[in-house]
């Protein structure tokens, strides 16, 4: 549809032309992808490789074996269930506030201007464009003032594209100067982009290090899962045999070594955990737009802030107005001009001070303007007899006129004392292709004061001490962002002065190992541009920093989208939150420690837990391999493997990957884990086959019972060193569990349940003996292998 076809008089579309469109589905919608659906959460907790063994284990079970030991499978329900029942939970959260966070668009209906969720633009509307918009819908403009458009999300261009009337917009790109009104050629799924805003809200699993971790231990493990239960079966088919048994009891002692290698439980609490810390979050006022991103922030060592909304409120208010030459009305009038745009807060805050005399006819003067842009740091605008230029002083004001040295020196005092300066300056010529004409005079400069947050210092000293390097990057002055840097606390990590530069200074060469080592050095730049942002950003990655950068203005949009965790402000715009992982949804800054701190817990309970999973796969693997070899019957029973599971790993998992955690995060998470499950899942297979072959039947179920017993103090040991510091719910929580695996014994029915029998005084001898020596032995272990490679990892 061309703009000629549609009826544009000024007034829009009426209410009939919108519903009649509405009905035919000519509106923007597209299927909701604020978070999964309910079938696919269901789907991915449920339907896994891991759980489809698990059932086909079960099911061999129940056909050729005691119904008893198919009591796996129920482990499997209720860890799908949690895993279900609690990211069901985070989905209703995220969706309430996406709702509330949802995109919007004004539209021109009936002659008046109507603000609306931009799933309802329906096609043909007319929408007004400013400062900041993030365009919804494909569409053609039809009057544009100045308007620049951000196509970086759809193009990778990073310098903003001039706009006239019949160009073409596309969903997804974003205001970042001047404004106008575009007419909407397309929506819904026919728009190019489908709406990058939508899609940034889509429930995306990252890849996170924790991920990736668990997947390659469980690739190895469903390689090792086929021979190992062809192993399994003949060797325990020739040992029945001998013994008067028969193929199915071979069968289910295969499928008692296929159970215990298995990590179940892991990948659904790792889902869980990142979920409930989701919703956590969120109860906060944090919206986590993908799960894994709250782990992504336990590994920041850098953090980028704009001062804006961060150290100070984002309000910002004009202290006075000096007049430093021409006539105090004409000058007023010509401010009120500049500013009548009202696009940024610069230009809103100075026309809310100026009185009514100022701004009536402010807009009938101007017969030609430049919007105000992040890159040029001016806006201008011009008449028959003079043109208008308004901005950052050290842009606009004549450096090489001796009449302004004492006003700039001027400006550098004010700037000292926290406050931003803005000048208005008047030039004979007309700006042609963005550049400044000669002669321009200082007609009066504006002093704007903002507030610092009173979160400010308290937040900024707990990253200092999490030893998290805050660098604070503007497009302000940077004598004025360095005081209010200053008034906050904020230092260098070795608590001296923070160091400043002015970004202007910075080498043109964006890549170069200057700008990279001028980033590295440096805690507080001023006068950058949206294209030095993202080269900072991408500066820090290169010497190996993982960077979180927040912001709410259009110009922070490209070093959010490339930053490792892109963090937006809640009053940002749209194109700012479209491409953050994280939203603080009140634009608190205060809340970013607990943001951290719920990151940190989940990686570092989850480095925990996984250590208990992994040593049972490995002293599973161990078991099968050595019972083959040496021909002796394999020494567990599917259900008793349960019995084991769930009191040294699946309870126990549970409570400590909630706990809090504040320990740092150190790389290295696999090799760690590896490093203290391997050597100890072979200690305690050599604990259980000790035991297994000095405690002698009948009833088998004595030999069994011994090895239990013994693995499960060892066990229990590891799970003390996993629990460390130990604190009194912790001390508690060992004290259960020791006393449920002795107690399990002395209780008929359990002790039936799981074909165990009560011990004798010598056997629990035996037992005590083989488990203390693991317990040492693992204690020797982990001093030794585990604290070997976290000290490398600290070095490295």
């Amino acid at each position: 549809m061309t703009v000629e076809n549609v009826n544009i008089d000024e007034r829009g579309l009426s209410a009939a032309e919108v519903a009649e469109r509405v009905a035919r589905g000519a509106v923007n919608r597209v299927k909701d992808r604020t978070s999964r659906s309910m079938a696919s959460i269901i789907r991915e907790n449920v339907l896994t490789l891991f759980n489809a063994i698990i059932v086909a284990a079960s099911v061999i079970v129940l056909l050729f074996g005691d119904l008893r030991d198919g009591i796996f499978g129920g482990v499997m329900i209720i860890n799908a269930v949690i895993g279900i029942v609690s990211e069901l939970r985070a989905k209703r959260t995220l969706d309430s506030l996406a709702i509330v966070d949802a995109p919007q668009a004004t539209v021109l209906r009936d002659g008046t201007l109507h603000v609306v969720p931009a799933r309802d633009v329906v096609l043909d509307d007319v929408i007004d464009l400013t400062l900041g918009d993030q365009v919804s819908v494909d569409g053609t403009v039809l009057s544009s003032a100045g308007l620049e458009i951000d196509e970086s999300l759809l193009t990778g261009e990073s310098r903003p594209v001039k706009k006239k009337q019949g160009d073409q917009l596309l969903a997804g790109t974003s205001v970042v100067a001047g404004s106008g009104r575009m007419v909407a050629t397309a929506v819904g799924e026919r728009v190019y982009a489908q709406g990058l805003s939508e899609q940034a809200r889509a429930f995306t699993r990252t890849v996170s290090e924790i991920q990736t971790s668990i997947n390659r231990v469980l690739q190895v493990v469903s390689v090792m899962l086929l021979p190992i239960v062809v192993l399994t079966f003949y060797s325990q088919n020739r040992i029945a045999g001998g013994h008067g048994g028969d193929w199915r009891e071979a069968l289910v002692l295969s499928v008692a070594s296929v159970i215990g290698m298995i990590p179940q439980g892991l990948v659904l609490l790792t889902s869980m955990n990142f979920a409930i810390g989701s919703a956590t979050l969120a109860r906060r006022g944090v919206l986590v737009q993908e799960l894994p991103a709250v782990e992504v922030l336990a590994r920041v060592d850098c953090l980028c802030l704009d001062k804006t909304g961060t150290l100070t409120t984002g309000g910002i208010r004009v202290h006075r107005v000096e007049v430093v030459s021409g006539d105090e009305a004409v000058v007023l009038r010509a401010l009120a001009s500049a500013a009548s745009d009202r696009t940024n807060a610069t230009a809103e805050a100075i026309w809310q001070h100026l009185g009514e005399a100022e701004q009536t006819g402010a807009t009938e003067r101007i017969e030609w303007a430049v919007p105000f842009s992040s890159a040029r740091k001016w806006s201008a605008w011009g008449s028959e007899d003079a043109s208008w230029i308004l901005g950052a002083p050290e842009f606009v004001i004549d450096e090489a006129s001796d009449d302004n040295a004492q006003l700039l020196a001027t400006v550098r005092g004010i700037a000292q004392e926290g406050s931003r300066v803005v000048a208005l300056v008047r030039a004979d010529a007309a700006v042609v292709n963005d550049e400044l004409p000669a002669n321009r005079a200082v007609a009066a400069l504006v002093v704007l004061e903002e507030d610092l947050r009173p979160d400010a210092a308290e937040t900024l000293e707990y990253f200092r001490s999490q030893d998290v390097h805050v660098r604070v990057i503007s497009g302000d002055n940077p004598t004025t962002v360095g005081a209010l840097a200053a008034q906050a606390g904020l230092t260098a990590p070795d608590g001296s002065p923070a160091r400043l530069m002015d970004a202007r200074d910075l080498p043109e060469d964006l890549t170069s190992e200057a700008f990279i080592d001028a980033i590295e050095n440096h805690d507080v730049f001023g006068r950058v541009t949206p294209e030095q942002k993202r080269a900072m950003v991408g500066a820090l990655q290169a010497r190996d920093h993982c960077v979180a950068m927040t912001g709410d203005g259009v110009n922070d949009a490209l070093a959010l989208k490339d930053a490792d965790l892109g963090i937006a402000m809640g009053n940002g715009t749209q194109a700012t939150k479209a491409v953050a992982q994280i939203v603080l949804v009140d634009s608190k800054f205060s809340v970013l420690p607990g943001v951290l701190s719920e990151g940190r817990r989940i990686i570092a309970n989850m480095e925990r837990v996984s250590s208990l999973f992994l040593a049972k796969t490995t002293y599973a693997a161990v078991l099968v391999i050595v019972t083959a070899l040496v021909g002796w019957r394999y020494p567990f029973l599917p259900r008793q493997f349960s019995y084991i599971d769930s009191l040294t790993i699946g309870i126990p998992a549970f409570f400590l990957a909630l706990w809090p955690n504040p320990r740092r995060y150190v790389p290295g998470f696999l090799k760690r884990t590896l490093s203290l499950a391997m050597p100890t899942g072979v200690i305690l297979a050599a604990a259980a086959l000790t035991a297994f072959g000095i405690v002698d039947g009948p009833p088998q179920s004595r030999e069994s019972t011994a090895a239990i017993l013994s693995l499960m103090l060892g066990a229990i040991w590891l799970l003390v060193i996993t629990s460390r510091p130990l604190s009194t719910w912790k001390w508690v929580l060992l004290a259960c569990v020791i006393s449920a695996t002795v107690g399990g014994v002395f209780i008929p029915q359990v002790r039936g349940f799981f074909s165990m029998v009560a011990p004798t005084g010598h056997e629990w001898l035996v037992i005590v003996c083989v488990g203390a020596c693991a317990a040492l032995l693992i204690e020797v272990a982990q001093r030794i292998f585990y604290a070997h490679q976290f000290k490398r990892s600290l070095e490295g």
